[in-house]
Order: structure tokens, then sequence, then C-alpha cells
């Protein structure tokens, strides 16, 4: 039959002719498209008692229809990352219940009992004990098994051949590691940070660093990545009494260097501390980039044992993981310059009264964590920085 772009209508008919719903005419659907690039349904039973969530890749950027054309095949990667952390961290992705690659379409399990973090954020609420740790401990998990370290040569082979993602990688390559920091139509922001937009576009020391991480990004296939892994891509929540933390949408998923997804998820994390602080808000926020990192070294620490390469010694995975502390501090600094100077820019700042105090602070953080990165050596030493900016 060919591609063809789902409607709220199409759907009790889509789930049935899939196999996932036996009555149709059961079906209540209703569109729940929040993010920047996709379409997704919520479909429930007339009782409440069963629901589904379909979500298709479109053709072009969702939030700027056709004029931003891009292949809806980013689905593929997108189920082809869910395929690999099913096997070994199941507790922190929504089950997947099919993929359809003809029409670029995932059927998952209903995640709509759970909040996306950032909104809870952003309301003010804490991120609980448990958050970040899960987060450190996914990453840790997700990238030891795809790396050298975890999956024998051959199939890593395989693995990197398959996950190539050309277009989606220029994106990263152009919107958050590049037009920051020149003259581009995608870059915005509020006109009372003119000034630091100015001094960073012609900061010499800022460029050469950040073309260092952009090359890096680039060459460094360490591991299958997440891609897009900010507190936008978390759903927490509670289910039988018990904390639940979900990671979703992986459709930047590609191999490359690990810390890029840490780095996504500690400048989130420095972003909405700094809501929090001109809010007069602050609870745990200055504590989840320790906990997401002490979880992720302390994962990858209890993997190593198992690595398929034994050449690979205890010695050197003190430097690999040194490493990988360098890198995602200096790509936390790019993520954090590109959301409030560069294109798509956080709520987190946006919807303050007044977001140029915090937004000041946070690109002079960002700006030190990219050029200061190899000085930065835990995270004491990222928070006695803060207190600088």
């Amino acid at each position: 039959m060919g591609y063809r772009i789902l409607e709220t209508d199409d759907i009790p008919a889509y789930l049935h002719e899939r196999g996932h719903w036996a009555d149709p005419a059961d079906i209540r659907v209703r569109e729940v498209s929040d993010g920047n690039m996709n379409r997704v349904f919520l479909a429930s039973s007339a009782d409440g008692a069963r629901s589904l969530a379909v979500k298709q890749a479109l053709p072009w950027v969702r939030v700027a229809g056709p004029s931003w054309p891009m292949n809806p095949d980013r689905a593929d990667a997108e189920a082809r990352a869910y395929e690999q952390l099913a096997k070994v961290a199941p507790d922190k992705i929504p089950a997947i219940h099919g993929y359809d690659p003809e029409n670029y379409a995932l059927v998952m399990e209903d995640m709509s009992d759970l909040e996306v973090l950032r909104t809870l954020l952003n309301e003010g609420e804490p991120y609980g004990p448990h958050t970040s740790a899960r987060i450190g401990e996914f990453v840790a998990q997700f990238s030891f098994a795809t790396s050298d370290f975890g999956m024998p040569s051959a199939d890593r082979k395989t693995l990197i051949a398959a996950s190539v993602s050309p277009e989606l990688c220029k994106i990263t390559e152009d919107v958050v590691l590049s037009e920051p920091y020149i003259e581009h139509e995608h870059n915005h922001w509020h006109e009372d940070l003119d000034d630091l937009a100015s001094a960073f576009r012609a900061d010499t020391r800022l460029r050469t660093e950040v073309a260092d991480l952009r090359h890096t990004f680039m060459t460094g296939a360490q591991a299958l990545l997440h891609g897009d892994l900010h507190t936008g891509s978390v759903m927490v929540g509670t289910r039988a009494g018990a904390p639940v933390v979900r990671v979703f949408d992986p459709e930047f998923s590609f191999v490359g260097p690990i810390g890029y997804d840490l780095g996504l998820y500690w400048a989130n994390a420095l972003v909405s501390e700094e809501r929090a602080r001109a809010l007069g808000t602050l609870s745990d926020h200055a504590e989840q980039l320790r906990l997401s990192w002490e979880a992720f070294e302390s994962e990858f620490r209890r993997l190593w044992p198992t690595r398929v390469d034994a050449f690979f010694d205890d010695a050197y995975l003190d430097r690999f993981l040194g490493r990988v502390w360098t890198e995602s501090i200096g790509y936390a600094g790019t993520e954090i310059i590109r959301r409030i100077i560069g294109f798509a820019h956080l709520t987190d700042l946006t919807t303050l009264t007044d977001p140029v105090p915090a937004s000041r602070r946070a690109l002079l953080l960002g700006r030190e964590l990219i050029v200061r990165r190899d000085e930065l050596s835990n995270p004491n030493d990222v928070q006695a920085l803060r207190s600088l900016t």
C-alpha cells in the first residue's frame, strides 16, 4: 500500500489491521503530539481498561510543516534503539508492541499515567532520589552493551553500518555544534542577550573548543546512543507504589561518543537549576549531575568484567571513564548554549517572567564548561564553577 500519514480516524482500523486490537469499534483515539518531530496518538478501549500509543514519523518536522522536509526513516533508528535497549534496560523504556517500517509507525505502551520530567520540574517539583540515578544507569547499560567492550567486533561493525543516520547527525552537527557560533537564520534569542550572542560568535577559544567537540561527535563511534536525551525525553511517576523512570524518543539514535548522551541530560539539569534559582524553588537540583554520573560510573564498572576483549584492563577503564566525563562536560556546555541562543529553546527559561538573568548565568556557565572541561575533574568542581557565573 505504501506510506500514508495517519490521522486520528485511521487509528482504530490501523491497530486492528496490525493485529493489536480485535474490535476497532471499541477504540477511542485522541492525538497528543507534543514534540518537534512526530505525531502521537493514544488509543483506549471504551471502558478505559486497555490503551496503546501510536507514534508516526512524518516526512517533515512537525512543528515546521512541509517547509522543513525530513526523511521519516528516522523511525527505523528509533525502533533499532528500542530493540537494543529491550535487551539491556527493559525497565527504563516503554514496552514496544510492534514497528511498521512501511508507515514508520511504532505501537507502544501508553505512558499517560506518567509525567514528563521537564513538566514536573517547571512546576517546581523535585527530581526525587531515583530519577537521575536511573538515567545514569540507562546510559551505562545502553552504551556498554553496544560498545567494543560489550559486543563482539563483527556484531559491532554490523550495528555501526545499520545505524548510520546522516540526516539526523547533520542536524546535531549544525544546530548544536555549529550554528550558535555563527550568523544563522535558525538562531534567535532575547534581545537583552545580544551582547553574549555576539561575544560567543567572536570568541576564538570557544569556537575552537566547540570544533573539537564537533569533530569528536562526527568521528567518535563508541556506542549506540539515545541521541536526544533531555528532560523532555524522560517520564516519571509511580506504579504499584514503586518509582518509575522511562526514557523515550530515541529517534536521533546513532553510534557516537558516550559523553554526548550524558552531556545533554546534564545541560537540561543545569538549566532547570537556573530556573529553580530564579523562582526561589531550589530543592535537589544541584545533586543531579553527581547522582547521574555516580550511577553511570558504578554501572559501567559493574559491567566491565563481562567485556568481550580482555586486552582492555582496569587501568584503561579508569582512563576511558575520565575521557567520557570530560567530553560529557563539554557537550553539556554546547547544549546549554544552543538552547538559549540557537534553535529550539527550553521552556525552563522561556516561561520565566524575566528569563534574562537565568539565561545569562546559564550561557556563561555553558561557555566555562566547554573551555575548562579539562580542568573539571568531578561534580564538585562543576558546582564550584556555578558559584562563579
